[in-house]
């Protein structure tokens, strides 16, 4: 009897995608070609959840998590990134790679970055996305984010009225969860999960998520910059309507409702445009290969993923 053949894995779209899951205290794996989380309960392993790897933009992976080298390759091959973050999700200790693969988008990303005039026509770019306005003419791309800065400041206070909470400015600690005001606890939490999706679909794009315009010198400096284009439209009055209802806790209510906000602004759909878009400000077209330049001896197969998802 012949065997079936293999159906080789193919990366789904990101905007086709559920955007976020969070795992904590199992061990995950793959059993029977599925991406699983186990626990150990007396001795035995009891499967916790079944876990869609394919269909998901990141998946969040939070302390006393372990997870083993097949479930790693299975979430590079369905181009699912993998996030290793801290209680809560507030801080980042290291993430898989599972896309960025487009060197033609990275020098087109890098030279945009590198020449001033063109890293500030993306920053203008940048500017009238988030707040829907042309920025003020001849100004620096320091006294954008100046003016910048003075907005975000008054949608906050804004916001703390409007939902009647709390509110001295944004203060918290990373390595100290529990020092903040609960309003900070949603806000870090909310900000974590937007950030997950962001940088998923900057790999997903073929992008590098260190290589930014406003913010310079982190390795998710193009991650927070596209992440501050929807913040204030999806997961800040998010992290405010429910420090507004003070949970018992406020970081699981968050992923909740950051999960929801995101379906219902269409995020994942929305996002690689908006990063095409903002690039395209720049007015110059990707950079082409060099004419001596050697192709792959073995092209690519074509995928229905995203361009920067790695084809099997």
């Amino acid at each position: 009897m012949s065997k079936s053949p293999i159906i080789p894995l193919k990366p789904i779209p990101i905007k086709d995608r559920v955007s976020m899951i969070f795992v904590y205290y199992g061990r995950i794996d793959v059993r029977d070609g599925a991406f699983v989380v186990i626990n150990e309960v007396d001795g035995e392993d009891r499967e916790r959840k079944h876990i869609p790897v394919g269909s998901v933009a990141c998946i969040m992976l939070e302390p006393g998590t372990r997870i083993s080298h097949m479930a790693v390759k299975l979430a590079a091959a369905t181009g699912t990134l993998l996030i290793w973050v801290a209680e809560a999700g507030v801080r980042l200790y290291s993430a898989g790679q599972p896309g960025g693969a487009r060197s033609d988008k990275l020098l087109y990303q890098a030279k945009l970055a590198l020449d001033e005039n063109l890293r500030l026509k993306v920053v203008r770019k940048m500017f009238a996305m988030r707040f829907g306005e042309k920025p003020p003419e001849r100004r620096s791309v320091d006294q954008l984010r100046g003016i910048e800065g003075m907005r975000v400041k008054k949608l906050y206070e804004l916001l703390a009225r409007q939902y009647g909470v709390k509110w001295r400015g944004r203060r918290y600690d990373p390595k100290d969860w529990e020092a903040g005001d609960i309003t900070n606890k949603c806000v870090s939490a909310a900000t974590a999960c937007l950030y997950g999706v962001a940088e998923a679909a900057i790999l997903a794009a073929g992008y590098a998520p260190a290589i930014g315009f406003l913010h310079s010198g982190k390795p998710l400096s193009f991650v927070y910059d596209i992440a501050d284009i929807f913040k204030f439209e999806t997961v800040v009055p998010v992290a405010f309507r429910v420090a507004a209802q003070k949970p018992v806790q406020p970081d699981r209510e968050v992923r909740i409702a950051c999960r929801d906000v995101f379906r219902q602004t269409r995020l994942l759909k929305r996002i690689i445009p908006a990063i095409e878009e903002i690039l395209a400000a720049g007015g110059i077209e990707p950079p082409k290969p060099p004419v001596d330049a050697q192709p792959p001896a073995i092209p690519e197969p074509e995928s229905i993923g995203d361009e920067g998802h790695r084809s099997k």
